[in-house]
């Protein structure tokens, strides 16, 4: 026992004149000096401009998943995919006008349950970024704002200050914050910081709305949390979207291609000092698609070697997107040009050409390019790759012409109609996505008339008839859209009193960046016939459900695959010539076994189709490129389909739709050339 004592000693006197001529700290006897002071506490933090997780130095290889943009079942799926690709943080937005689609009604399950994908990263060891808003850009449908904001009056200033704004900021955020809040990392969950705003630098300079958000963040979130902005890389935007000091993150993107390290340099600038790791908060991988533009691509190669730059000297990177998904239901957001009037919608399709593709495959050049980067710095080793998911094509399915739509909102109850003077927004009348019909009564002139609208947002099919019922299917006219607004005539319809003007307006997606991002929808000025304005109008909503609420289906959907069984109205519309009057198509199919598949449109031309009352999103193949929609299985089952179609033109003449087992960006050009001659054909029948 005293020899023991005496070893024990001994050793202690040593370890203490090692001690005194020991260098200073490193980095790994930094964490060690963490280790020993807070023992076995969850801490995520910045210090000596690096990550330190638990004491240790770590580095965020992280990507984007937006969790609203892949089926919940596909969750995990998706997930295993990335951590195979080798991240180690998930970086996702949280789209405000998911949760609550309407004022006051909170949706925080189904797509929109947040908790449980927020606990499904915990289960994986993934790390989570999130980006609270309330703006998110992303691409999606106002940048993440619900429409409702859009009715309220007098009108409230996005992204500002504007005390009325702040206001509902204050309510949503005190719903949100507190249900994430038990989630930090700190308290035994996967986020370890928390975005406020998103590249506000790009838009304006109201530094008392982002002191605001801060404040608001820390009031729920606690100050251990790690808050971030995110700006574009240049000197402009940093001063014009970041707080100094310490008490937020200035995070920085650039465009794949450009030299992180100058820019890096730069974000030191507007952080307090030891406070800058370096990192890009948006690594592209691809680039979005417009809908009549040709598919974003980006090349493989290039793309892992800037990942590479960053990561070599130790930086971090999010890569935007790791996998894109779907922009399901109405959600899908637009962009401008050169002004408000240049009008550009984003596809369905969110494949981004990220590489986990749309459907979740890895059998590709960039996720292997870019996982063989990632290998080289991870600290452990990486998972295996997974397989592809097994996609089935099941085949041609023909559709029976239902009902014209005309006839289906005539199934209506019309308590709906709103009445007024002129012609009001979409959001005025309570009406967030799809579609509005507007309807006034005129004088016809033996020799036709002209019609004009200054601001149609954003595409209005316009139809005639008689006032008086005849039995008869209003007449098509011709299209007025909010990027090529051009008069069109109306030709004289002989009727027995006056004529009636139906305006079928479509939302095509809001704006979601840029300083016309207040885009009210449908006709938002005077509609003039014969440059006199024309009053007296009737608005009637034409709504399809929420991707939040998908399991409150729409009567008129119901309605068309009901209608699939009655033979009385097949035999009704057979022989009825085809025209460009929206109409409703239907038919079933049967399947052996639930797989992912695509539905393709050639041959269509523009509308939205519902897969089991499902929308999965809008289909433009006479613009494209987007040919084909993506269906991921767990929206099927065995046995019967059903699939229903919204055309809102000229349909494929067979009135057949395939289901087949990959994606397809090609069409376009060509397609509309021969729309416009099917078209020309069926005008002069």
């Amino acid at each position: 026992m005293v020899r023991t004592t005496a070893t024990i000693f001994i050793f202690l006197i040593f370890i203490i004149v090692l001690d005194a001529f020991a260098p200073l700290p490193s980095a790994s006897n930094h964490s060690a000096q963490f280790n020993l002071d807070r023992g076995d506490e969850r801490k995520f933090e910045i210090a000596e401009d690096m990550f330190w997780k638990d004491g240790e130095p770590f580095r965020i290889i992280g990507g984007d998943l937006h969790y609203f943009r892949v089926h919940p079942e596909y969750w995990e799926d998706r997930l295993l995919r990335a951590k195979a690709l080798g991240l180690n943080t998930i970086q996702t937005y949280i789209p405000w006008n998911l949760h609550e689609p309407r004022q006051g009604h909170l949706v925080f399950d189904g797509t929109a349950d947040i908790i449980s994908f927020l606990k499904l990263c915990k289960k994986l060891n993934l790390l989570v970024m999130l980006r609270a808003g309330p703006y998110i850009c992303g691409e999606w449908d106002l940048g993440g704002f619900p429409a409702w904001l859009l009715a309220e009056e007098p009108p409230i200033r996005l992204r500002s200050s504007d005390p009325a704004f702040l206001d509902l900021v204050e309510k949503w955020w005190g719903i949100l914050l507190p249900k994430v809040s038990p989630l930090l990392y700190s308290n035994g969950g996967p986020i370890i910081m928390v975005q406020v705003e998103n590249e506000f630098g790009s838009y304006g300079d109201d530094k008392s709305y982002l002191h605001y958000l801060v404040k608001l963040a820390r009031k729920h979130l606690g100050d251990d949390i790690i808050l971030y902005t995110t700006d574009g890389g240049t000197r402009e935007t940093l001063t014009k979207g970041t707080i100094p000091g310490d008490a937020v993150f200035s995070a920085v993107d650039f465009s794949t291609g450009e030299d992180p390290w100058p820019i890096f340099k730069l974000q030191k600038e507007f952080n307090a000092p030891g406070k800058s790791p370096p990192l890009s908060t948006e690594f592209y991988t691809g680039w979005l698609t417009h809908w009549g533009e040709s598919i974003a691509s980006t090349d493989a190669t290039f793309t892992a070697r800037y990942l590479e730059k960053i990561l070599s000297k130790n930086g971090s990177a999010v890569l935007y997107m790791a996998h894109g998904g779907t922009n399901y239901g109405f959600y899908s957001g637009a962009n401008t040009g050169e002004n408000e009037s240049d009008y550009k919608p984003d596809l369905t399709s969110y494949d981004y050409d990220a590489p986990i593709r749309e459907s979740g495959d890895v059998d590709n050049t960039k996720y292997k390019a870019l996982r063989r980067v990632i290998a080289k710095y991870s600290t452990e080793p990486l998972p295996s790759i997974p397989s592809d998911n097994e996609k089935i094509a099941y085949g041609r399915i023909k559709l029976d012409r239902i009902s014209f739509l005309f006839d289906m909102i005539g199934m209506k109850d019309f308590v709906d109609v709103v009445e007024s003077e002129n012609p009001i927004s979409m959001e005025t009348i309570g009406q967030m996505f799809g579609f509005v019909l507007y309807s006034s009564d005129y004088t016809p002139k033996g020799n036709g008339n002209v019609l004009s609208i200054a601001k149609v947002h954003d595409r209005a099919q316009v139809f005639i008839s008689c006032s008086e019922p005849s039995g008869k299917w209003p007449t098509y006219v011709g299209v007025i859209t909010r990027w090529s607004n051009r008069p069109i005539d109306l030709p004289y319809l002989k009727c027995e009193s006056k004529n009636k003007l139906f305006i079928l307006v479509e939302n095509m997606g809001r704006l979601n960046y840029g300083p016309y991002i207040f885009d009210r929808k449908g006709i938002l000025s005077s509609v003039y016939l014969d440059a006199r304005p024309l009053y007296k109008w009737k608005m009637l909503p034409v709504s399809f459900q929420f991707l939040s609420e998908a399991q409150k289906f729409n009567p008129i959907i119901l309605n068309a695959t009901t209608e699939i069984h009655k033979g009385s109205a097949r035999k009704k519309l057979k022989d009825k010539k085809l025209n460009l009057e929206p109409a409703f198509y239907a038919g079933h199919f049967n399947i052996d076994k639930a797989r992912d598949t695509y539905l393709s449109f050639r041959g269509w031309s523009k509308g939205i189709a519902f897969v089991n009352e499902v929308n999965v999103g809008r289909f433009w193949p006479s613009a494209g490129p987007q040919c084909n929609l993506y269906v991921p299985a767990p929206i099927l089952r065995q046995g019967d389909n059903t699939l229903v179609i919204l055309e809102l033109e000229s349909p494929n003449p067979d009135l057949i739709v395939s289901s087949v087992d990959h994606p397809d960006f090609t069409c376009g050009p060509t397609s509309s050339k021969l729309l416009k001659s099917r078209q020309h054909r069926l005008l002069t029948l």
